[in-house]
This record gives C-alpha cells, structure tokens and sequence, in this order.
C-alpha cells in the first residue's frame, strides 16, 4: 500500500507542522507533497523523517522563500499538478489548498483541517482591512482573486472522502461552508515538554509571533495601566515596534526566546495571558500543562481548551479594559495547579495519534471492502 502526504507549504515548524509530526509517527512510510519546502535540515529530521517534499512549481518562483502568499492566485493550479496516481490512500493536512488535490475513485483521501482558507473567507474583510487593500486597482485584483479561490474551495469539497477537523469551531465552520460533517480530533500537543511546576512568580506571560491578529497589543495595553502588575511577552514579529511604542516599564518584551526558556517562564508565571480568537491554539494547551492558569478571549477553540473557573477564566471582548477586568477576577481566585495539568494531558500527542490512526485504520478497511463489491 502506498500513502502520500499533502501539506499546504513546508516553511516553519508551527501548529499546523506538529500534526504532520505526529502522521509521520504514526505512517513513517508516507510521501510528503507541499506547494513549496524551504524547511532546514534540522526540522526535515525532525518532523519529515529525513524526507524531501515533493513540490509544486511555486518552489522555483522568485522571491517565493521571503513571501510565497503572493503567488496565492497559483495555489490552486499549483496543487492540482500533483500526480497521485500511485497511492492507495491520501492524507492531507490543510489550512489553504491541500485539500483540492486531484484523486480518483479507488483512493480515499482523508483530510485533517486547521480552517477552510481564513484570507477567502472569515477573514476577508479583515485582511483587505490589513493589506490596505480596500480601494484602487491593486484592491479589486485582490477581490477578483479571492473571490475566483472561494469559487475554486467550493468545487473542491467532495474531492475529500472524509474531513477531521481539529476543534468543534472548525467543525461548525466546515458545516456552514461546505455542507459536510467533521470528526473532532485535536491536535497533538506536546505536554511532556512542559512539565508542571507548582511554585510560581508574580508575574504574567504573554507568548505569540507578533502579529496582529494574535492582539498582543491590547494586552501590552491592558498592563500599561496596571502598572503595579508585570507583564513578560515572548515571541517576534512585526508587530515588535508597537508594542515597544505602547509598553510601559512594568512590561518586558523578551522577543524570540528558545524553547527552554519559554517552558522556564510559563512553569513560573502566575497567568497565562491569550487574547487572540484561534481554530485551537495549541500555546494555552502548553501553559496548562505546566499548571499555569489561562485568562483567554472566549471564542474560538480556547472555549475547548480552558475550564473556566477551574483552569482558567475567560474575558469576552477584544479590549484592554476586559482583560483588566479578567486580571481583577483572576486574583480574587484559587486555582489547583495539578487539575490544571490534567486537564492539558487530554491533548496529548499519544491520544492524538491513537484517535487518528483508528480513524484512518477503521475508514480505510470499509473502503477496500466496499471497493470489492
């Protein structure tokens, strides 16, 4: 039996890249396909075995390494040249295109989804709103492209045989756009990395890439007046020159930090601060798993995640006055340290691909079987 992998695109080693980890653990004989993959050696080694992805013709592009998005109107030729004749069974992982790959009748193709494509859809206004891409001729080739990958996602949704998606948020949202049913299994984290730790300090953390939607922002905001509260935030990215402009003294921006020194500041802060609205968000899952309570934005897959009054507690604006308010709340509660590692042990990388290859394992059998007959 031959099995093919398909990835979006292989460039960093985020969310997304943890769950092609935990495929190849469990399938070490698949065949990574990806639009493009500029991975090094070390991360190749360690979440692709070793291996080389296939690529696309985007690969070759110039400046695709610095800034492959803007190719985004290729995406969907790009994935379609992919020939997977060969393979019995295709497992995609995919956030923007993979899922559109072409297959016939006697392949099934399962697809483990992070989100149909943000920027087409939920998103849309927002990126414009973003990219300055309101108004003018560059704004209407934007829309035009948008909307010709709406119309392409569309006609891509029974290309899968079986969607998973990796939270109840993306469940409901596969329903809403594309009228299927998905199994909820999420994603793989490690909790083994972050070990819990009982004593902690009088400060709290914040820890992302700076970028906006992520709201670091109106958390730096919120602690610029409570200025008798410390606030750490760990991670890099544009948007490090407005939080410089918006912090206060009572405020560190460590910026990129390795992972030791990340697990050392989320065992030891008292609060775990998360303002973005994520499909899961796999960083909460991690601070919980060192026993570290998570004041988080009650949306999105954090609503999974964190127990409110028990792991946690939840705000329910965007703003920094609601996340002053959660701090003042927070304070006044007791939280377990040990409950609150167990709950982060039910996101597991072993229940992960124990629940996934029994999927796979249970659909694939039913398949071969129905194929015969």
């Amino acid at each position: 039996m031959r099995r093919a992998l398909i990835h979006d695109w292989f460039y960093v080693y985020g969310g997304a890249e943890k769950v092609v980890k935990s495929i190849m653990n469990i399938y070490p004989d698949l065949e990574p396909h990806a639009l493009i993959d500029f991975l090094d050696e070390k991360d190749r080694a360690s979440f692709l075995k070793g291996k080389k992805a296939k690529t696309s013709f985007i690969q070759n592009l110039p400046f695709v390494k610095k800034n492959h998005r803007k190719y985004l109107q290729l995406f969907p030729k790009a994935i379609e040249q992919f020939d997977l004749r060969e393979y019995d069974l295709i497992l995609s992982t995919s956030s923007s295109v993979a899922k559109g790959v072409l297959t016939n009748a006697s392949q099934l193709h399962i697809c483990y989804i992070h989100s149909p494509v943000r920027y087409a859809w939920d998103l849309y206004h927002q990126y414009l709103q973003e990219a300055g891409l309101e108004k003018g001729l560059k704004a209407w080739y934007a829309k035009r492209v948008l909307h010709k990958l709406r119309l392409w996602d569309i006609a891509t949704i029974n290309r899968v045989d079986y969607y998973i998606a990796n939270s109840k948020y993306i469940a409901k949202r596969v329903k809403k756009l594309y009228n299927r049913e998905a199994t909820v299994i999420y994603p793989p984290v490690d909790v083994n990395s972050f070990t819990l730790e009982t004593e902690k300090e009088d400060y709290y953390l914040a820890a992302s890439r700076l970028v906006s939607y992520k709201k670091l922002d109106i958390i730096v905001a919120a602690f610029s007046k409570m200025p008798n509260k410390k606030l750490v935030v760990i991670g890099d990215g544009p948007e490090m020159d407005k939080l410089q402009k918006l912090k206060k003294d009572n405020i560190s921006l460590l910026g990129y930090q390795p992972k030791d020194s990340l697990v050392h500041h989320m065992q030891k802060a008292k609060a775990f601060v998360f303002a973005a609205e994520e499909d899961f968000g796999i960083i909460p899952v991690e601070a919980q798993a060192c026993g570290t309570p998570v004041i988080a934005f009650g949306k999105g897959g954090a609503l999974e995640t964190v127990v409110d009054n028990e792991t946690g507690i939840f705000f329910h604006e965007q703003t920094a006055d609601s996340i002053i308010e959660a701090v003042h709340n927070f304070e006044k509660q007791k939280f377990d340290t040990k409950i609150i590692r167990k709950n982060a042990e039910k996101f597991s990388v072993a229940i992960f691909e124990k629940k996934y290859s029994k999927f796979v394992e249970k659909k694939y059998a039913t398949f071969r079987e129905n194929l015969h007959h």
